[in-house]
């Protein structure tokens, strides 16, 4: 759906995005992260053809951004982090004027205004000027208006910034069905990595205009650790139990907190079932062994070099 090749921009001679590479497939929830500045906004400006490159290109759709732009905006919807709605306007009136600028008739405005209002919960305040309306209920109409004219790529910026816990929810969960049960292709960009972790599919991680890291979270972890960490947990623990496990081929390092142990073991060797017959052929009693994952901010922060 969407591809860049080695997409640059500059501004007055600092580069925002510098050769960035990448796919993105139909109907995944697709993450780009990234601190401050690192070119994630100026990406989803070049892609929906507010921003001409420096140098590259890229296609949305398998049009070209250069050669399409035209084409390009009627088939994406854009959330910007700060979206614009008129607050002396009703929700209702609100969405008819954008569908004018969409070029759409009113019958099939008003059909597809109702369809939206009612699949966010919003049509029975569709006649409320939208200045009485909650964060989350403008963020929810802001995408209803991004969705109008049925766009093919839909780019979140932030989507959830600024939002109660309740309202970030909801959000969280539309996004989630618009993927699931409309298979759209979205592009979020988020500072979330709660958000990222619960809704992507797959990330790209971009910092100082260059991406980092790119992949599902099991494949990053998988390229950026070289260890894992096994929890075990027993009734009760001493010293002999700990030297026992130090000994075992693969043990990198032994923590305990509590009546848990944290063994830190090479990531090529599977050490599950050895650690428990050690427990166990000792006479502890073993209350449970999981593996800890690398968490996103983990990976997130080692990729950014933090």
């Amino acid at each position: 759906m969407i591809e860049t090749f080695d997409l640059t921009k500059k501004f007055d001679g600092v580069t925002a995005v510098n050769e960035v590479s990448f796919k993105v497939f139909k109907g995944e929830i697709f993450g780009y992260l990234g601190p401050n500045g690192a070119g994630k906004t100026t990406t989803v400006r070049l892609l929906s053809c507010v921003l001409r490159p420096t140098s590259g290109t890229a296609t949305v759709c398998g049009y070209d951004i250069l050669e399409d732009a035209d084409k390009i905006r009627s088939i994406i919807g854009v959330l910007t982090e700060f979206p614009t709605l008129y607050e002396r306007l009703s929700a209702l009136d609100n969405l008819l004027f954008f569908a004018k600028l969409y070029g759409m008739n009113e019958n099939e405005a008003r059909r597809r205004i109702k369809e939206l209002l009612e699949f966010f919960g919003l049509w029975e305040r569709r006649r409320d000027k939208v200045g009485t309306f909650s964060k989350g209920m403008m963020k929810k109409l802001a995408i209803a208006r991004a969705l109008l004219h049925d766009p093919e790529v839909l780019f979140l910026d932030e989507p959830t910034s600024g939002l109660d816990p309740k309202s970030a929810k909801e959000i969280r969960e539309l996004i989630l069905k618009l993927s699931k049960a409309e298979k759209r292709t979205i592009f979020l960009c988020t500072h979330n990595l709660f958000e990222a972790e619960m809704l992507c599919n797959r990330i790209a991680v971009i910092n100082e205009g260059v991406i980092v890291g790119i992949g599902e979270k099991g494949e990053l972890e998988e390229k950026l650790f070289k260890s894992k960490v096994i929890e075990v947990k027993v009734s009760e623990l001493d010293e002999r139990l700990l030297e026992k496990i130090r000994e075992i081929t693969g043990v990198i390092n032994v923590k305990v907190k509590g009546n848990i142990i944290e063994i830190t073991v090479n990531k090529d060797f599977n050490l599950h079932h050895e650690i428990a017959e050690k427990v166990v052929l000792g006479g502890y009693k073993l209350k449970a062994l999981t593996e800890k994952r690398h968490s996103l901010e983990d990976i997130y922060m080692t990729l950014i070099g933090e």
